[in-house]
């Protein structure tokens, strides 16, 4: 049987949600948000980079899965090995400038991250100096029982791409945990 046109295009478009990077997989699939690339391998000379666009200003959820064998330790981009140096480029196609920008990871989907899972913005190193923005001169981290992270002082406007870098840490490494990027715009 053969299949119609419009069946292979949306075959083609699903394939799309999934970007592979390192030693793991990225995809858009809970929707509000549009991978456009992705490349690197998760070191700190390498990392992965996620490319994006924001159609609007209100949080979406990467899901992030490992697609080679775990091995807390091992050599990046053979294997998930809890240790995953990262940057978001987002390109702001929303039509409102955002003021800060938070990410959040979670184990669970919609569950805030707790100690005992292991996972992190690097949440041992109480001193970091690979959390960068190129749009916000400031950040703060927040563990128990979330695991976020807000750029402040600053902004991205409209049609405008900014540029994060932070080490996420996951010292139970699991198959799949989830990144929810929030987009904050000016209130009152």
């Amino acid at each position: 049987m053969a299949l119609s046109p419009l069946a292979s295009a949306n075959a083609y478009a699903d394939e799309q949600k999934v970007w592979a990077a390192g030693a793991y997989s990225f995809s858009d699939e809970l929707g509000g948000f549009r991978i456009t690339r992705t490349s690197g391998i998760g070191t700190k000379d390498d990392p992965i980079v996620i490319t994006e666009e924001m159609n609007s200003a209100t949080p979406v959820t990467l899901t992030i899965r490992t697609t080679k064998p775990i091995q807390p330790f091992g050599t990046a981009g053979e294997f998930a090995n809890g240790l995953m140096y990262m940057r978001m480029d987002v390109l702001n196609n929303s039509g409102q400038a955002w003021v800060e920008f938070q990410f959040e990871l979670q184990e669970i989907l919609d569950q805030p991250s707790v100690f005992g899972d292991g996972l992190s913005f690097d949440q041992r190193n109480k001193t970091p100096d690979n959390i960068l923005s190129s749009s916000f001169a400031d950040f703060d981290r927040d563990f128990e029982p979330y695991d976020r992270l807000l750029f402040k002082n600053g902004k991205i406007d409209p049609l405008k791409t900014g540029r994060f870098e932070f080490l996420i840490t996951d010292y139970t490494p699991r198959w799949t945990f989830y990144l929810v990027q929030d987009p904050r715009i000016p209130t009152g």
